[in-house]
């Protein structure tokens, strides 16, 4: 299947975006997804995530919430960008919702069928912007830190999905915050599942992880990272069935 890839600029005041637009050729109309990026921005693991994803007959905007294609590479470059966000949950969310505005006006796309994807960080991201009232179908969320979430789900918009894979020891995603998490989707009529992966830290996906200095924080677990990517396409396939010209 031929793909496109098409950089899209948008802006949110005056932060200056650069999306990516992925999609099979001549695409129009497709459910989508939008995927937002980890800690270490839209890199080419993302990208290759967005491939994946469009090959299956979706398209894909990834967003750029860091902004200029900003691509961080170590904890003091991105420990302030993330606290950039947390610490202006208004922003932080903003620059979501500019996201899933400009993947929505696409021609490549159905705005009314979109799923936020998102790692790390993005899928903290991904499950914030659902809970203070953003409207999609569904939201995956992998190795997502619910340490930098909120749990009041009261503002939710009712009819949504959720699918969280972690780490049953990510400790950046316990046992308590799952519990609240639980809770607050529950309260919201969320129609949530989660998937919980044994001997399993943070960022379980991440190849970089490999040869990581914290072990007990952050390692890649190749059995994990499998299991989370074909609960993803599985969650997919269901939000969006029939879907068309899709591969297997």
């Amino acid at each position: 299947m031929a793909m496109q890839h098409r950089d899209v600029e948008y802006a949110l005041g005056e932060t200056r975006m650069l999306g990516l637009l992925v999609a099979p050729e001549g695409a129009a109309g497709l459910p989508a997804v939008v995927l937002v990026h980890d800690a270490f921005g839209l890199s080419a693991d993302m990208i290759e995530i967005a491939d994946k994803i469009a090959e299956r007959g979706y398209a894909v905007f990834a967003a750029d919430v860091w902004g200029d294609r900003t691509l961080p590479a170590s904890e003091p470059e991105i420990g302030p960008l993330i606290g950039g966000m947390v610490g202006r949950r208004g922003e932080w969310i903003a620059r979501i919702s500019a996201a899933h505005e400009t993947a929505a006006a696409q021609p490549e796309i159905d705005g009314e069928a979109l799923v936020s994807l998102g790692y790390c960080f993005g899928g903290a991201s991904a499950l914030e912007y659902l809970r203070t009232g953003g409207s999609v179908r569904g939201v995956v969320s992998v190795h997502g830190g619910l340490d930098l979430i909120e749990f009041d789900w009261s503002g939710a918009k009712p009819g949504a999905a959720v699918l969280v894979c972690t780490g049953a020891d990510d400790p950046m995603a316990t046992a308590e915050q799952r519990d609240r998490l639980q809770a607050g989707m529950d309260e919201a009529g969320v129609d949530w599942q989660v998937d919980i992966y044994s001997g399993t830290v943070h960022a379980f996906t991440s190849e970089k992880a490999k040869d990581s200095p914290a072990p007990h924080v952050i390692a890649y677990n190749e059995r994990a990272a499998t299991r989370a990517w074909e609960s993803t396409l599985r969650f997919l396939d269901e939000i969006f069935a029939p879907r068309n010209g899709a591969t297997d």
